[in-house]
């Protein structure tokens, strides 16, 4: 929610997403800001190339009927990643009163850009557990809340000065898998360092880029070569990017953005054939702890993917929400009953620490 970090993606998706920001008043003092991106949807956005349920069809048919499912939405937050985006509220503040504000806030926003078309779902996302953003005064607001994937969290022992002092930590099981991971990298063809120009290599990371976001269930936008570089300018010594290269090829890439005290596992791109050969993506992985180390942060986020993965590391889930209401007040029911029956996958139970109690 920083303005640099705010105007860094400011322009990018300019003929497709309506970006509006504000500022919540009580008494001529600000006390929220809110940051909003407006987009069309349509159905062949949602389904990806294996989607069971549309595999079956003819070609010509699939296509048709799924151009034919448009809605719009506007997301509190951001579209393209995880995490509290669209919300800021100002420390020791009446939280409930202010969200009747923020509330009142996003439907003068809907209504302000109507003549872009009309808005069908306002989502406010993603609260997490530890923020102390209580938004439970939106269901007056007839705002339905629905928990998504954890968000997996490591949190960072202040002795671990270095990276090997987090292997030390684990068991003898999970150090000898993490040095599995980091073997094959001890060599002369291979190497794990900082990209220092993501413009000079943009091509060819939004490549790995578009390899990942091609596996996932839902994209609704991909990054263009562009985006990366302009955030990396923007935050400086808060963002920095990992790159792992072969032979002096880049086959995997991990940003990270240093956000107070925690660090976030952004983005990421891999060559699925080096993955196959190699294990990229568990180094990228270890890659954020020992920057995280490096920054002498306190946890790192590292979202809501691979979450057995992100479970050997030590991460523990933390709960998600998302807020959604529907324009029409008969179907904002027929929502809610639905999100009561959504599930998500839940990471295993795992403490791969020494001092596991």
């Amino acid at each position: 929610m920083s303005r640099r970090y705010l105007l860094s993606a400011q322009h990018e998706f300019s003929g497709q997403i309506v970006r509006d920001f504000a500022i919540v008043y009580d008494d001529g003092e600000p006390v929220a800001a809110i940051a909003t991106q407006t987009f069309d949807v349509i159905g062949t956005q949602l389904s990806g190339n294996q989607s069971a349920a549309t595999n079956n069809l003819p070609e010509q048919w699939k296509r048709k009927s799924l151009s034919l499912l448009k809605r719009r939405i506007m997301i509190c937050g951001n579209v393209h990643t995880w995490g509290p985006h669209g919300v800021a509220i100002a420390a020791g503040r009446d939280q409930q009163q202010i969200w009747l504000g923020i509330a009142e806030c996003l439907y003068r926003i809907r209504r302000a850009n109507r003549l872009h078309g009309q808005v069908d779902y306002v989502i406010v996302k993603d609260l997490l557990e530890s923020d102390p953003l209580d938004a439970s005064a939106l269901e007056s607001f007839r705002y339905g809340s629905m928990e998504t994937e954890p968000n997996m969290v490591l949190s960072i022992d202040p002795n671990w000065q270095v990276m090997d002092d987090y292997l030390a930590s684990l068991t003898k099981r999970y150090r000898a898998a993490a040095r599995k991971v980091r073997k094959p990298f001890d060599c002369d063809t291979l190497s794990v360092s900082p990209i220092e120009n993501l413009r000079d290599e943009s091509e060819r990371i939004l490549e790995l880029y578009k390899a990942v976001a091609a596996r996932a269930d839902v994209c609704l936008f991909e990054l263009s070569n562009t985006t990366l570089p302009r955030i990396a300018e923007s935050l400086n010594d808060d963002f920095v990017t990992i790159g792992i290269r072969e032979n002096g090829l880049l086959i995997g890439f991990v940003t990270i953005i240093r956000d107070g005290e925690t660090a976030i596992g952004f983005y990421l791109g891999m060559d699925y054939e080096a993955n196959s050969r190699l294990p990229v993506y568990h180094a990228l992985l270890l890659a954020v702890i020992e920057q995280a180390i490096r920054w002498r942060c306190k946890r790192i986020s590292f979202g809501r993917t691979a979450l057995d993965a992100k479970s050997r590391l030590g991460c523990k889930p933390e709960a998600t929400h998302v807020w959604v209401r529907h324009r029409v007040p008969l179907l904002n029911f027929v929502v809610q009953q639905i999100m009561k029956t959504v599930n998500h996958d839940e990471p295993p139970e795992r403490n791969p620490f020494k001092d596991a109690s």
